[in-house]
């Protein structure tokens, strides 16, 4: 092929970039393939300015090395393939990068693609292929046994000079690591090149680890709570309480099977064109119009009228404020009216259904090019043997999967990269993960009508998905063996190829009910809310073996009113309402905790006594119910926090500014709003009562609100424009 040798300048690569512009900083994409470069004909001052570009191809050139130290933050695709490269280490720098091809250079082995894999933290498409999975496996699994037998190595034969000097410490490193290169054996012979090159650096870093300063501890804020907590240890009347609501955890266990497979493709079942009937509130005379879209009628079979006659009865409370803490919040709170009511889990389409549990939902996210971003007007909604995607202004179920036997307890979305092959650039997207009581995780690609797979992440049921917003790829599973196990579940490609690996198991004293990962530091802590208390873990990979026990337990004021008739322990609400702010409930207790994480964080344990008082900030009312798991959601971008009830209500609480005064006891804050449950109606039944509202969940700026009931309804709310 011929190419042309060409002199990188500013004008150059304004012509090779796009979009279009005269400023090097506003590049995007750029293609410098064919022009007969040189390592050292990319000038890295020139080079630097590209802060905004994207995609890189520099394929068809005869680079033998990457300039060093070369800083593009924002590159996620960079194209070398047909070059002449013979070291990878120079790609360091690009830490951000997620797509790499590098066919066609024929002096990379099989140790350098390992490298690269833990060079860059973010590498996730290797030469068309996902090789997420294998990455993690090489930065976290293969590494923490390399680690250990390092740190075996120095512990039998080595020990700190005294006293340390530079000439002694720079003697003792390089005999440490040749040793350390001779010595650790580990993995296939095919890589033996990378593990001694990893040996190299681990060994570097452990001793660096030993003679560098240790960071100071965060400084304790003083706090007066700890009189307000009771560390008693569990208490065993729990099981003489008998709530109404059958509870999850009495469901029998999923048989034990064989080991997790890929399972075959299968396309979801499309419901035909589903939608609620809908009236306005403000136009009660006017009636239900028929939606047009599709070619066959939609059935309303399973779906109930809104009682025009009445409209729901919006409660405007009064504010009672803490002394030393002030709430402030808008002058008129989110107006929300009730939109739609289904029935779209109903056990063999049957509209006399009432009886199927829904117990999660959530809204898919956009992704934007990180991965992020904000939420559409689709949700998905679990409960029973279904799994459904439904439209929230419309009405119209979307999509619907059944998996008959199964019982979904839980679901989350996430964002993974998706290769297309064919030479075209990976792109990100939408996923879904569900589980439940046979212990089997489903993975559903939902635009593309495709379930892709399936893997189990225990022999008994599933009480909680989540993953990590950061990395999508990240998954946590909560099951009623008491564990939380942590999977990298890759991404897939073209044909829907994908592989998971457990990167780690979290040891659980009781049932987990709600996963939380803080949002500053997704990769580092796991809070969980468990039958018998809430639970902070450290989730760092790298760092500790792969089985982790808890890092503390947070403890609550209510705790100390607790006898031998009231167990307050079961946390079965959680959710952050900012990157500090945490909204947590009791079990049994009328109220809902608002507490600071970083200040509780701050107070850490000791040795003897893993607990720390949570640092409340408000306690806000709520129902007086028995009734357990009853989850509050957060709308962190509108400051909402919402909880359902026993009779179909929800309590709404705007939270616009909390100053970080400690708690007081007094008297609860009220709601902003209580949404009065809308009291739809069936042909030939008449009224359908207030059910308990089991799960919520909002959009990122609350266009929407859905509600899932223990009566298989899925309640839409959609807030006014005015509002």
């Amino acid at each position: 092929v011929h190419t042309t040798w060409c002199k990188i300048t500013e004008k150059l690569l304004l012509d090779k970039g796009s979009p279009k512009t005269n400023k090097l900083e506003q590049i995007k994409t750029l293609n410098l393939s064919r022009l007969a470069l040189k390592s050292q004909d990319l000038p890295v001052r020139l080079l630097s300015r590209l802060q905004c570009l994207e995609q890189w191809d520099l394929s068809g050139n005869r680079l033998q090395e990457l300039p060093k130290n070369l800083e593009l933050p924002a590159l996620r695709s960079l194209d070398l393939s047909d070059n002449q490269l013979e070291d990878v280490t120079t790609l360091e720098s690009l830490s951000n990068l997620e797509e790499l091809k590098m066919e066609d250079n024929l002096y990379i082995t099989v140790s350098d693609n390992y490298k690269l894999m833990a060079l860059l933290p973010k590498l996730r498409i290797h030469n068309g292929k996902d090789v997420s999975t294998t990455a993690n496996h090489l930065r976290y699994v293969y590494t923490e046994n390399l680690r250990t037998r390092i740190i075996a190595v120095w512990e039998k034969s080595f020990c700190l000079p005294d006293p340390i000097t530079a000439e002694k410490m720079s003697a003792l490193e390089k005999d440490f690591v040749n040793t350390a290169r001779q010595q650790v054996k580990f993995g296939p012979s095919s890589v033996s090149d990378f593990t001694k090159w990893r040996v190299e650096n681990i060994a570097k870093e452990y001793l660096h680890s030993l003679t560098e300063p240790k960071k100071e501890p965060e400084s304790k804020e003083s706090v007066d709570t700890k009189e307000n907590c009771v560390r008693s240890r569990r208490m065993t009347c729990f099981n003489t309480l008998t709530p109404r609501k059958k509870l999850r955890a009495d469901l029998p266990a999923s048989p034990a099977e064989a080991s997790p497979r890929k399972s075959s493709l299968r396309k979801l079942e499309t419901l035909t064109q589903t939608s609620a009937v809908r009236m306005s509130p403000r136009k009660i005379s006017q009636p239900p119009s028929t939606p047009t879209r599709g070619q066959t009628t939609p059935r309303r079979g399973n779906v109930m009228l809104l009682k025009s006659l009445l409209s729901p009865l919006l409660c405007y409370l009064p504010l009672s404020i803490f002394p030393s803490v002030h709430v402030s919040f808008l002058q008129q709170p989110v107006c929300l009216k009730p939109l739609h009511v289904l029935q779209c889990h109903s056990k063999q389409d049957s509209s006399e259904d009432f009886s199927t549990q829904l117990w999660a939902c959530a809204f898919q996210p956009v992704p934007d090019f990180n991965g992020t971003g904000g939420g559409s007007r689709l949700v998905a909604t679990c409960g029973g043997d279904s799994l459904c995607v439904i439209d929230c202004e419309t009405g119209l179920v979307m999509k619907k999967y059944k998996v008959p036997g199964e019982e979904f307890f839980s679901l989350a979305w996430s964002t993974v990269l998706m290769s297309r092959g064919g030479g075209a650039s990976a792109q990100h997207c939408s996923i879904l993960a569900a589980g439940g009581k046979k212990g089997l995780v489903k993975l559903i690609h939902p635009r593309n009508n495709m379930a892709y797979g399936e893997f189990r992440a225990s022999r008994k049921a599933l009480s909680v998905l989540r993953f990590n917003h950061r990395q999508g790829n990240f998954l946590f599973t909560g099951s009623y063996d008491n564990k939380i196990v942590m999977w990298d579940i890759g991404g897939v490609d073209s044909q829907y190829n994908y592989k998971v690996v457990q990167l780690l198991v979290l040891e659980i004293s009781a049932t987990p009910l709600h996963i939380c990962l803080p949002p500053t530091s997704p990769s580092s802590h796991l809070l969980t809310a468990c039958e018998d208390g809430l639970h902070c873990y450290n989730t760092q990979l790298g760092t500790n073996n792969t089985k982790r026990s808890e890092e503390m337990e947070i403890t609550f004021p209510i705790y100390k009113k607790e006898d031998e008739h009231h167990d307050y322990h079961t946390i079965d609400g959680l959710s952050f309402l900012t990157d500090d702010i945490v909204a947590s409930k009791n079990y049994m207790h009328g109220s809902i905790y608002l507490w600071s994480w970083s200040r509780t964080k701050a107070q850490r344990p000791d040795k003897k006594d893993r607990t720390v008082c949570a640092v409340v900030l408000a306690e806000l009312q709520w129902a007086n119910t028995e009734i357990p798991y009853l989850a509050l959601n957060t709308c962190p971008g509108r400051a909402y926090i919402v909880c359902g009830d026993d009779k179909g209500r929800l309590w709404t609480y705007h939270v616009n500014d909390l100053q970080k005064n400690s708690f007081q006891t007094g008297k609860p804050i009220l709601p902003t709003e209580v949404l009065e449950w809308p009291t739809p109606v069936r042909k030939g039944i008449g009224q359908v009562e207030g059910p308990t509202i089991n799960s919520v969940a909002m959009d990122p700026e609350l266009h929407y609100l859905v509600a899932l009931s223990d009566k298989n309804m899925v309640i839409v709310w959609k807030r006014e424009k005015s509002s």
